[in-house]
C-alpha cells in the first residue's frame, strides 16, 4: 500500500490519539480522527456517510478504518450497560464492516484479550478457542465476528487486533492510577494471579499503522499486538511506583478473591504474537522498557 488516508473511529480516545500522532509520524497527512460524540458507530447511516467522505476514488490513496471506539466499562456491563455495549462493541464494527466493502476501504478492528476464559496454561494464541466471561468480552467477540464475516459474505478487507491492559496518557488506565496512588497511600494492595502484557497506547498506534501501511500484504484474519513479555497487576504496579520514584515494596500483593468485581478478569490474558512477527510487522519493545519511555513522556505525572 504505497499511499493511504486514515480514518480513525474513537479518535478523542486513549488511543485514537496516539493513532492521529503515529499516522503523522509515519507521514501520513490525510487523517481524520472523529470522537464518539462526532461520530456514533452504531449508527449505519452515519457511518456509511463518513466512510464515503473520506474515500476519495481515483484520489490515488485508499482509506484505512481504525476502530478504536468501543464501550469498556466492562463492570458497568454487567449491571446497566449491557445494551449499550452490544451496540457499540457488536453493531458498530458490523455497521463499519459494511461502509469499508462498499467503499473498498480497509478496516482494522480492535479488540481484546476479555474474549478468552483466561484459563489456559500459555499464552494465548489467534487461533485458541474463544469463551468470553463477561458481557463485554461477548460483545467486543460479537464485533469481531461480524468483521471477519464480512470478509467472506461481503469482501471486505478487514484485519482484527486483539490487544491488552492498555494504558496512555489520556483517560483512565492502571498505570494512572497507580501512579497517583503512589503519592496518595502508605500501601497499595495488587492482585497478583492475573497475568498479562502490559501496553502503551503509543506503541500499539505505532503496531497498528505499520499494519495499515502494509494491509495489502499481510493475510487477513486476527493478529495480537501487545509490548513483549508479561507480568501481574502487582509486577506493574510495582515498575510503576518505581518510575515515579516511590518505593516500590509499599505495593503489596493479593489475590483476585481479595477483590470480587462484578466483571470477571481472565487469570490469564497474555497474548501470544507470534502471527504478528510472521507477517513482518515491527514487533513491540518490553513491556518494562515502554513503561520506562511512558514515564518519560509525562503518562506517570502525579495528578
Amino acid at each position: 500500500m504505497s499511499a493511504l488516508s486514515l480514518l480513525v473511529t474513537g479518535g478523542a480516545g486513549q488511543l485514537g490519539r496516539e493513532l492521529v500522532v503515529a499516522a503523522a509520524q509515519a507521514g501520513i497527512t490525510e487523517i481524520q480522527a472523529p470522537g464518539s460524540a462526532e461520530l456514533d458507530i452504531t449508527d449505519p447511516a452515519a457511518v456509511f456517510d463518513a466512510v464515503a467522505a473520506a474515500s476519495s476514488p481515483g484520489g490515488g490513496t485508499r482509506l484505512v478504518v481504525v476502530n478504536a471506539a468501543a464501550y469498556t466499562a466492562v463492570d458497568d456491563a454487567e449491571r446497566d450497560g449491557a445494551a449499550r455495549a452490544h451496540a457499540v462493541n457488536a453493531e458498530g464494527p458490523a455497521n463499519l464492516a459494511r461502509a469499508c466493502a462498499a467503499h473498498r476501504a480497509h478496516l482494522i478492528q480492535v479488540s481484546t484479550d476479555y474474549v478468552f476464559a483466561g484459563e489456559s496454561a500459555g499464552p494465548n494464541r489467534t487461533d485458541d478457542p474463544t469463551l468470553p466471561r463477561t458481557v463485554y468480552g461477548r460483545t467486543k467477540l460479537a464485533g469481531e465476528r461480524a468483521v471477519l464475516s464480512s470478509v467472506s459474505s461481503m469482501g471486505t478487507s478487514a484485519h482484527v487486533v486483539r490487544t491488552a491492559w492498555l494504558y496512555g496518557a489520556h483517560g483512565r488506565n492502571f498505570v494512572r492510577t497507580m501512579a497517583a496512588l503512589a503519592w496518595g497511600r502508605e500501601t497499595v494492595r495488587v492482585v497478583d494471579d492475573q497475568h498479562g502484557n502490559p501496553t502503551w497506547a503509543a506503541d500499539l498506534a505505532a503496531g497498528l499503522i505499520a499494519l495499515a501501511l502494509a494491509a495489502d500484504r499481510v493475510p487477513r484474519g486476527v493478529l495480537h499486538c501487545v509490548n513483549a513479555a508479561a507480568t501481574t497487576w502487582f509486577g506493574l504496579a510495582r515498575a510503576v511506583f518505581t518510575e515515579v520514584g516511590a518505593d516500590p515494596d509499599r505495593v503489596v500483593p493479593c489475590c483476585t478473591a481479595e477483590f470480587p468485581r462484578p466483571a470477571q478478569r481472565p487469570a490469564n490474558s497474555v497474548l501470544d504474537t507470534a502471527g504478528w512477527a510472521a507477517a513482518g510487522l515491527p514487533e513491540l519493545r518490553h513491556w518494562r522498557h515502554a513503561l520506562r519511555a511512558a514515564a518519560a513522556a509525562g503518562v506517570c505525572a502525579a495528578g
